[in-house]
């Protein structure tokens, strides 16, 4: 028998034996593929302008402060109202007239996406308190779309917005122009899970960090949002 005879003899073995390959090595990918937890992020894995000198060098056990702020509908809110919650939180000012509307109009496209989600909120702090009044959030708030079970707009004390921002959630750089508490907000999201951990920084101007963002979410609910 030729070597061309035994080559067409076993053609269609061959043929078989190539798809079972592929169909096997498909099957090893899809299990193999198991999500990657999210990572934990520490004031020393930040850039030091975003975060309070006290803490520049921390590396592990860091968490969201308890906070008590003011929302659009004059109501308390508290760490307890985002007890056991996952949730995107970010810093603005309702007559930003720069990157604060983007953000804004990409929270609102998040909330859409989560809208029937009971274990995702949204949670804007305002970085200039004294204009950001309760009536002016509310009327922030009715322009912008917010709904509010799923998204408090919070205002309150300066010093403790501050600190806030800079030693839980390091998302804000000083102003430098004297006020110790004045603060420039920066376009970060940041994805917190239900330990009161950062587990995410996201561009709140940037549409694909925003898709990246939603699936990172989907993430932290894969593994039971911790």
């Amino acid at each position: 028998m030729s070597f061309l005879s035994f080559f067409k003899g076993y053609k269609n073995f061959g043929i078989f034996f190539s798809i079972l390959c592929v169909i096997i090595i498909a099957i090893i990918y899809n299990v193999l593929n198991v999500k990657h937890t999210l990572p934990i992020y520490q004031p020393g894995m930040v850039s030091e302008e975003l975060v309070d000198s006290t803490i520049q060098h921390q590396l592990k056990y860091h968490k969201i402060a308890d906070f008590s702020l003011t929302n659009q509908n004059g109501e308390t809110i508290t760490q307890d109202n985002y007890k056991d919650k996952i949730y995107v939180a970010d810093f603005f000012f309702t007559t930003c007239q720069t990157i604060c509307p983007i953000m804004t109009k990409n929270m609102e496209q998040i909330q859409k996406a989560i809208i029937n989600d009971n274990d995702i909120m949204l949670l804007s702090h305002s970085v200039t308190p004294k204009i950001d009044s309760v009536a002016q959030l509310k009327k922030y708030a009715l322009e912008k779309g917010v709904i509010d079970r799923k998204w408090n707009l919070v205002t309150g004390d300066k010093k403790q917005i501050y600190e806030l921002a800079r030693k839980s959630y390091l998302a804000v750089k000083t102003d430098g122009n004297g006020d110790q508490f004045d603060m420039i907000h920066t376009e970060n999201f940041m994805l917190i899970d239900k330990k009161r951990q950062i587990r995410g920084f996201y561009d709140g101007t940037n549409p694909e960090d925003i898709d990246q963002l939603l699936q990172d979410i989907e993430t932290l609910k894969y593994f039971g949002g911790s």
